[in-house]
């Protein structure tokens, strides 16, 4: 990189392999959380069949004299393309050996920020929580994603000499992000939702909104529609930001892998259960035990579509305590919270589900010695227990990848006995220390 630089693209590749690339002390502290880094690493999975991707912008300020490279805007993404590209280098290296190009080894794509030394405790903690889910994750990346995220994914960088014209850019930046309101970002989502309406259609859907004026949107949003989405779920409905616009997006009607819960709602309706849907009397209510005495069967003899064999699903019918009444409760949560799921999305990313409910139902069996059914019950409300309602996360979710990227604790001790090889598969998925 050179002083006086235009703004130019810049590749990950390029930019974690920069040696004079620096976090100065004065730049806040890494506040990206676990949700923040599954969204990145969904949207580089997502688009890479693309030809190229844009992650954002980084603002770099080249001291005089030196070499040195600070950042000024961009630190957050930075860290987490750092986090990412190492846990390439270290759970990848037979699919980054494929696509090394020439004289090119596996030590020259492990970034070189990792050299950097952090003391503020929230990156740290930060720092650590996110690799962790990072390194969980890692595998969803095949070489095709390894090679768009170090090749095809792209920063613009912006470097400038004087600092105080660097922050200037960074003010004028962050700026023009504040000059919209959360219900401007709705605005633009759901447009974007009817690329496939003609533009006439999409006039007369925005005449309305078009003839409010903002302080009344943001009035509507902020102090009605998000308040009783939110205390109807029994969630805190304080303030209405940009961090809350999701409570907004709901199911694509075009999407190209229609969940069964969405199917209800497209054009050509003929998916006739859900569950937790209204009971439809008369003999909808008897086809219906018939259709979900079938699919509990399916899954509690494992023989679910797609699925020849599966570790999880054998092991907790076979380790040591499995037919003690406490640890059939715990199976049976597992198989509600399975069942649940296909339910809800069919059978996407199944063999990532039935990991990340196991974890879920599992953990109840690990932290306590003996399990009763009032346990199970208080589980599943959270009742006295600090980790997610996963049934009721499964009833709010519109879709799959917000099951399966909660975040949970990582135990490192457990209470149960006759349970080795549960803990050994926790081990495994990298949810124990």
């Amino acid at each position: 990189m050179g002083t006086n630089d235009m703004p130019a693209l810049r590749s990950v590749k390029q930019l974690l392999q920069e040696d004079n690339l620096k976090i100065p002390d004065y730049q806040r502290p890494y506040k990206w959380t676990v949700k923040n880094v599954n969204q990145l690493m969904d949207d580089i999975i997502f688009h890479k069949e693309r030809s190229a991707y844009r992650l954002g912008t980084l603002v770099i300020h080249k001291e005089k004299g030196k070499e040195v490279l600070n950042i000024v805007d961009g630190q957050q993404r930075i860290v987490t393309l750092t986090l990412i590209a190492y846990a390439i280098t270290k759970n990848c290296q037979e699919d980054l050996s494929s696509i090394l190009l020439g004289r090119e080894k596996i030590a020259d794509y492990i970034p070189k920020l990792l050299n950097l030394v952090f003391s503020n405790d929230m990156t740290k903690k930060n720092i650590q929580n996110n690799y962790r889910e990072i390194d969980r994750r890692i595998k969803d990346f095949d070489k095709k994603t390894i090679s768009f995220f170090f090749n095809k994914c792209e920063l613009v960088t912006v470097i400038l000499n004087d600092i105080a014209e660097a922050f200037q850019f960074f003010d004028s930046q962050n700026a023009r992000g504040k000059d919209l309101e959360p219900h401007d970002l709705l605005k633009a989502f759901h447009l974007r939702e009817m690329n496939k309406s003609k533009e006439a259609e999409r006039k007369k859907a925005v005449e309305e909104w078009e003839d409010m004026d903002t302080d009344k949107l943001s009035e509507l949003f902020a102090c009605y529609l998000y308040r009783i989405r939110n205390w109807s779920k029994d969630y805190s409905a304080r303030y209405f930001t940009k961090n809350n616009v999701d409570v907004f997006k709901g199911i694509s009607l075009d999407m190209h892998e229609p969940y069964p819960f969405a199917a209800i709602y497209s054009r050509d309706h003929s998916y006739p259960f859900q569950i937790d849907h209204p009971i439809i009397n008369g003999k909808r209510f008897f086809e219906m035990v018939a259709y979900y005495s079938k699919r509990i069967d399916d899954i509690t003899d494992r023989k679910i579509e797609g699925i020849k064999k599966n570790t999880i699903l054998e092991k907790i019918v076979d380790y040591a305590g499995c037919n003690r009444t406490g640890d059939i409760y715990v199976r049976n949560l597992f198989y509600c919270g399975l069942i649940y799921y296909i339910d809800r999305f069919g059978e996407k990313d199944l063999e990532k589900a039935i990991e990340k409910i196991f974890v879920w139902a599992y953990s109840l069996r690990l932290k306590l010695s003996r399990v009763g059914l009032d346990s199970i019950d208080n589980y599943a409300l959270n009742k006295g227990h600090s980790h997610v309602q996963l049934f009721k996360q499964i009833r709010e979710a519109v879709n799959h990848n917000d099951i399966l990227n909660i975040k949970f604790e990582i135990l490192k001790d457990h209470q149960s006995s006759k349970t080795e090889d549960i803990v050994n598969l926790f081990k495994e998925l990298k949810y124990y220390e």
